[in-house]
């Protein structure tokens, strides 16, 4: 299955090498609760790509609010928990969503979808798995940027047990 899935990304995404685009690096806490009831707490590192082009264009023109772009990536935690995956994201600069200037703070939510193997790590229902993000992240002056990102992962029910798992994230972005 695994296999499977990684071959469909190489097809899928075999241009992104070719294309403008974002590294973005994170280290956090795989499985925060702010009840204090985590269970699996450890390490989770991320490496995600995010392509700068759209697939399809939702909206105006002037307002990139709705440009859907495509990103694929990896999670690794030290429990040897694995998550790959594949899904869209948006991104707005939150000076020109809130007050119409350009500002170097971008609001950036994203969906996608993978294959996930619990490794020793917390069991979570089934091996596809769906994440959800929100980051906020700060342009610094060599155009790289800091965020901070709060994710969830979940089966959405496939599975006869759905925990999920909540995860805190700081990363770095390189454009090139």
């Amino acid at each position: 299955m695994l296999r499977i899935f990684l071959l469909l990304l190489i097809i899928l995404y075999s241009n992104f090498g070719f294309s403008k685009g974002t590294n973005v690096f994170g280290i956090g806490i795989y499985d925060v609760k702010f009840d204090g009831s985590e269970k699996n707490q450890t390490t989770d590192l991320r490496y995600e790509f995010r392509r700068d082009e759209p697939l399809f264009e939702i909206g105006p023109n002037e307002d990139n609010f709705f440009f859907l772009k495509p990103f694929f990536g990896a999670e690794f935690t030290n429990d040897s928990a694995s998550y790959f995956l594949s899904g869209i994201y948006f991104e707005d600069n939150l000076g020109e969503l809130f007050e119409g200037n350009k500002s170097k703070y971008f609001f950036t939510p994203s969906f996608g979808v993978g294959f996930y193997n619990d490794g020793s790590g917390k069991k979570l229902g089934n091996d596809i798995q769906f994440r959800t993000s929100l980051e906020v992240s700060y342009e610094l002056k060599n155009q790289n940027r800091i965020g901070l990102s709060f994710s969830h992962i979940s089966n959405a029910n496939l599975g006869d047990k759905n925990p999920g798992v909540e995860i805190l994230s700081f990363s770095y972005h390189i454009p090139y």
